[in-house]
């Protein structure tokens, strides 16, 4: 059932409902092309995750909608750089009657990983990205991790990279299928990690 517009929040939960291809796009917005039947649940003013990035629809028309990128989602993220006819991530946020299978997903991106590997391993593939020791301090094995908005389990972590594993499943239904060697990647760290880093220094 879809949500009704006061019904819709600000969180997400990193499971990808749709994916898009960038249709234009400049410093200060994107346009996003997506199917009909996704657009139809847009209206102006809705927030919407864009590759992990929560951004908010200006407008819309048959084929595709637009948003604004303001100058610090412009440098922390990579949707400066998407070139055109990239595919992206698009997820609506949560409702109070969401089923959150994923785990709680901001949309506020912390930093940019780069893929450093990608091996196979039985049926997924474990992908390895390098992260700014910044936000390695936050990553922890077996704990959450978004990379380009979908909600995955840390598998491995060190002083500057992180490891995931990816199922068949999310491989085939986002943008990880197009992923090589050398790509950029949108990262959200846990919120609570930050949270409890900033209470033990009070503390």
């Amino acid at each position: 059932m879809d949500a009704t517009p006061n019904e819709r929040g600000f969180m997400f939960t990193g499971i990808i409902t749709e994916m898009g291809t960038v249709a234009t796009r400049t410093r200060s917005g994107i346009s996003i092309s997506t199917n009909k039947r996704f657009l139809r649940r847009l209206k102006r003013g809705d927030s919407i995750g864009i590759d992990g990035a929560c951004l908010t629809v200006v407008a819309k028309n048959g084929s595709s909608f637009s948003a604004d990128i303001m100058p610090e989602t412009a440098h922390r993220t990579t949707l400066p750089d998407l070139p055109r006819g990239a595919y992206v991530n698009l997820e609506l946020p949560a409702t109070p009657i969401s089923f959150l299978s994923g785990h709680i997903v901001q949309g506020h991106i912390d930093g940019v990983g780069k893929l450093v590997s990608v091996v196979r391993k039985g049926n997924s593939r474990m992908l390895k990205f390098s992260i700014p020791r910044t936000l390695s301090k936050y990553v922890v094995e077996k704990g959450s991790i978004a990379v380009n908005g979908v909600a995955l389990t840390v598998v491995k972590a060190g002083r500057k990279y992180v490891t995931v594993g990816i199922i068949p499943h999310t491989w085939e239904s986002t943008s990880f299928r197009t992923v090589k060697v050398g790509d950029k990647a949108n990262i959200e760290v846990d919120v609570l990690a930050k949270y409890i880093e900033k209470l033990t220094r009070r503390a």
